[in-house]
């Protein structure tokens, strides 16, 4: 394959196949493993963002290749879908066309500009996509801190709801926790829109992971996720506290 990979270590916890439409992302989260992949520095990676070289065209090719195979094709890791560039690009919606006219399944992940993923969600809907939002905090100024130029938490939410009334299959990427009582409150305010939770902690920042207590907040988020009869995934590396005293 060309631009669709299966994805190896963490990832694969989230997706079997994948595809990154751009280069860079222009969010700046302080929490970003994308830099480290692509062995560059934040400031280059959160500098600007561009499309992938023919990636339209190696997509449709990879597409035809993989006809029949009902694994989600997810968008994106290592870029977000939707941030401002994709105003002028529509690699997106182009991408998500791709996919459902070969007969394939697409999955978003995203925290991007809250008007381009409205105006994608017809074609959501006949493409039986499935909407991922990141959503680590219910305080927006603790979002801004920490995902400075991404799309606000009330914008989110209301994607959310907005795709949930439009019989989409909406999820959360309740990842990176950094803050355990934001993130149940996440929850606790999003449950109503959202079909599936994964959950995973702040990885790779040891100074903001060990201040929390992982294995008080693996129980915790679990209990609040079973009384709301939630369908959920808790990530390995939170859940291999369950077994640490």
């Amino acid at each position: 394959m060309n631009v669709i990979y299966e994805p190896k270590g963490r990832a694969r916890e989230y997706s079997e196949l994948a595809c990154n439409l751009y280069l860079g992302c222009t969010h700046g989260c302080r929490y970003c493993y994308a830099p480290a992949c692509m062995r560059t520095t934040d400031e280059k990676w959160h500098a600007a963002a561009r499309p992938r070289s023919k990636v339209i065209e190696l997509l449709e090719k990879d597409a035809r290749n993989l006809r029949g195979d009902q694994r989600r094709i997810l968008f994106c890791f290592l870029s977000d879908p939707y941030q401002p560039l994709e105003r002028e690009k529509r690699l997106t919606r182009e991408a998500l066309g791709v996919v459902y006219a070969n007969g394939l399944k697409s999955q978003i992940l995203t925290k991007g500009c809250a008007e381009l993923i409205q105006s994608d969600m017809d074609l959501m809907k006949k493409a039986d996509t499935h909407l991922g939002i990141t959503l680590s905090f219910i305080d927006d100024a603790k979002r801004k801190e920490w995902e400075p130029n991404a799309s606000s938490v009330s914008d989110r939410l209301e994607i959310l709801k907005r795709a949930h009334k439009a019989g989409i299959y909406t999820w959360v990427s309740l990842e990176p926790v950094i803050d355990p009582e934001q993130a149940i409150n996440v929850i606790r305010k999003a449950h109503k829109y959202v079909q599936f939770w994964k959950v995973g902690k702040l990885n790779h920042m040891k100074e903001y992971e060990q201040s929390v207590n992982w294995r008080k907040f693996l129980y915790a988020v679990e209990e609040l996720l079973k009384s709301y009869g939630a369908n959920y995934y808790i990530k390995n590396d939170l859940r291999s506290f369950a077994l640490k005293q």
